[in-house]
């Protein structure tokens, strides 16, 4: 009994611990507004709280990369970041690149991932995606995956109605990505 009794308190243990390196959960996230992701994150850097991504970090999501603490972000092995330049609506209603702000942008990613996307041609109107052994080369690994993270809070970002919604950080800064 004295065992069994032992064993479930080492596995508690364990299982708080490993808990406690991701206090968010980002999954399934397609980016939006360049603003509503520097604010979030932002405060998320302010709160000290760790990060696990988990799934698809696409477009303004991978701002997390610079505002929060590298030692504060862990990956699963479905982690899986979407990088792209910044956008504006051109006169006629289309996505046109907009320079200032996709530099901007690429100035806010930790070196390693600027090395990665520099050796891909940059950042285009065309998504690349960060994901396996080359991800899980540049952030440690989180222990427990997706299973023990969902108690844990996500990180909730207003989603846009239309695919012309996801930028209109453009009409409130001139940034969209």
């Amino acid at each position: 009994m004295k065992f069994v009794t032992g064993l479930l308190a080492a596995v508690l243990l364990l299982a708080g611990v490993g808990a406690s390196h991701a206090e968010v959960r980002i999954a399934e996230d397609r980016g939006g507004r360049i603003g509503t992701y520097v604010d979030k994150y932002q405060g998320l850097r302010s709160s000290g709280e760790a990060v696990m991504i988990d799934g698809l970090c696409a477009s303004a999501c991978t701002i997390v990369l610079g505002a929060v603490p590298h030692d504060k972000i862990c990956v699963t092995s479905k982690a899986n970041l979407g990088f792209h330049a910044a956008w504006d609506f051109g006169t006629n209603g289309r996505a046109v690149t907009n320079p200032e702000a996709t530099q901007m942008l690429y100035s806010m990613y930790p070196s390693q991932v600027k090395r990665w996307i520099a050796q891909r041609g940059g950042l285009t109107p065309h998504m690349i995606f960060l994901r396996g052994r080359q991800l899980m080369g540049m952030y440690r690994p989180c222990y427990l995956d997706a299973q023990a993270s969902t108690a844990r809070s996500e990180i909730a970002v207003p989603r846009a109605r239309s695919a012309r919604a996801t930028s209109g950080y453009a009409a409130d800064r001139g940034l969209s990505h």
